[in-house]
């Protein structure tokens, strides 16, 4: 299956009929930005349609990792340009309007709109090349009702959506994550999915850097929608069985447990604690294959448990209000908060109530959403920046 036709045609005609509308504008510029602003349109123009042709030719569903990851900063390259210019023609249009309101000729394209045009390619970019290399540790402490006195001071590392395609066979990233983890000497370290892009062979390389992850009560994991290999076209049924048993069993040379529909407990100072790990729980069209009911025996009963799931719509349908359900904390991530973040806002919030970050139900339980690691659909976090989360456990 090759790039989506269909949306890279409406791509091209919207692109081309921003393009028509700035070469004509810029026809009757009289200012010394007419020739520079020619010559930077007409250069876009080439590298931006060159890409969405190259896009086009790759075949998304076989593609191989390199291909792939070539794939997605074609789309980046075309979608910063794009939304460049967008911004370019959109300041434009409002300042011709405040002119005509004004009663005065329509001029050339402001100063103004070439700087936020500008502005937002750069912000791109840097997001790109700077800012989804880079890590941040985000402190959270939690009170938490139930939690027994043993656990008093507690502390727990979440990762989540690693997507360790992202860089291919380059370790440096992984490594990168693996030191900072290491260096809040946690107790306990989970992952809650998404390990790879689109098959088991992406965590190949990684394996070394993983295996020096350390957490004085272990590290457990669970597989979230990418980890099924759902996003690639197998020659054969056997084929795509295959990749995920070897996820398993690569898996199996990590420190991490992985938690396929199951639990376990941790014990500490003569307490106890449930960590339970549920497997993809999505909506459509993702597949889902965790059962939360298969996870544990009660999960009514009063025992302090810890749920990893990696959809968090997982909680809002399934656990948020529902005192059936004796789950204190999940941990989820999933959303990336769509890679986007400016001021603390995501456009995720717009699909997801729960994008990122900590929220709690009637009943005194939270969910907490991680933004992820790795990066999926383009290769940039513009705000958003990459998360580890270091939980603070306190009881009441």
């Amino acid at each position: 299956m090759k790039f989506n036709l269909l949306l890279a045609v409406l791509g091209l005609l919207v692109s081309a009929a921003v393009d028509w509308y700035l070469f004509k504008r810029l026809s009757v510029t009289r200012s010394t930005l007419r020739k520079p602003g020619s010559l930077l349109l007409l250069a876009s123009v080439v590298v931006q349609y060159a890409a969405i042709i190259a896009a086009v030719a790759i075949p998304v569903g076989s593609a191989s990792d390199s291909e792939f990851i070539f794939l997605m900063w074609l789309i980046f390259i075309f979608l910063s340009l794009f939304l460049s210019k967008t911004v370019l023609l959109v300041v434009d249009v409002l300042a011709r309007l405040y002119r005509c309101l004004r009663k005065h000729t329509a001029g050339r394209i402001p100063l103004i709109a070439w700087c936020l045009s500008g502005l937002v390619f750069l912000a791109l970019w840097w997001g790109a090349l700077i800012n989804r290399n880079r890590i941040s540790v985000v402190e959270c402490e939690l009170s938490l009702s139930g939690l027994p006195a043993g656990f008093d001071g507690y502390r727990v590392v979440q990762i989540s959506d690693f997507h360790v395609g992202t860089w291919g066979g380059d370790t440096a990233f992984v490594s990168k994550v693996v030191d900072k983890i290491n260096d809040l000497d946690p107790d306990l370290i989970v992952f809650t999915g998404d390990i790879v892009n689109r098959s088991s062979r992406e965590l190949e390389p990684m394996i070394l850097p993983l295996t020096r992850l350390r957490a004085k009560d272990g590290l457990y994991a669970i597989t979230g929608n990418h980890d099924y290999g759902d996003y690639i076209v197998w020659e054969s049924d056997s084929a795509h069985f295959a990749d995920r048993i070897n996820l398993r069993s690569l898996y199996e040379r990590t420190p991490f447990r992985l938690l396929d529909n199951t639990s376990e407990y941790i014990y500490r100072n003569g307490d106890s604690i449930a960590v339970i790990g549920v497997e993809n729980i999505a909506e459509p069209p993702f597949a889902t294959y965790g059962d939360l009911d298969a996870t544990y025996e009660d999960l009514s009963d009063s025992v302090f448990k810890i749920l990893l799931s990696h959809n968090p719509r997982h909680w809002t349908s399934d656990i948020k209000d529902d005192p059936s359900k004796n789950i204190a904390l999940t941990l989820s991530g999933h959303t990336h908060a769509m890679q986007i973040q400016i001021a603390g806002h995501s456009p995720a919030s717009f699909k997801y109530p729960t994008d990122w970050g900590l929220f709690s139900d009637s009943i005194d339980r939270y969910l907490y959403v991680n933004r992820g690691l790795g990066t999926v659909g383009f290769p940039m976090r513009l705000g958003a920046t990459p998360e580890i989360t270091l939980f603070k456990f306190s009881s009441r």
